[in-house]
């Protein structure tokens, strides 16, 4: 169905009741570009409109969830970055061979992780224990080797 033609290319929306413009601008007589008018939301809403006799599909049932299937809570993540001797990351990259060996690769995080967890299983005179094993350092960045 077309609407009358006044220079510019007019259709009608699928529906058939509302006119819409092109979306290419269509040279007028005078050799001039046509104005592209964007749909008003009147336009809009009567396009969305249900044209009477056509039937609408029913709407899905939604399922509840039982509170065990529910999804966990995602963990907030912490991004840090500290200072480590020389010789402490060589242990650390050779734990991660070992558990390349093992059929269990792991990333840094981890292993760093897993240690923490161990720590944590400690008594007060074990953890003590580890701590005075490893020497202090300077905090802060190092500085640059010449």
């Amino acid at each position: 169905m077309q609407v009358a033609n006044t220079g510019s290319s007019v259709k009608t929306s699928k529906a058939g009741q509302t006119p819409v413009r092109a979306a290419t601008p269509v040279l007028r007589k005078t050799g001039k570009l046509a104005p592209t008018v964007k749909a008003t939301p009147t336009t809009r809403v009567q396009a969305k409109v249900k044209a009477p006799g056509r039937k609408t599909a029913p709407a899905k049932a939604v399922k509840p969830t039982p509170a065990s299937a529910a999804k966990p809570p995602k963990l907030k993540l912490v991004r840090d970055s500290f200072t480590i001797p020389r010789n402490e990351y060589a242990v650390l990259d050779a734990l991660k061979d070992r558990l390349v060996d093992v059929k269990r690769p792991a990333k840094k995080s981890e292993v760093l992780r897993a240690g923490i967890a161990l720590l944590a299983t400690l008594s007060d005179v074990a953890l003590l224990a580890a701590l005075e094993a490893v020497p202090a350092i300077k905090t802060g960045r190092p500085k640059k080797a010449k």
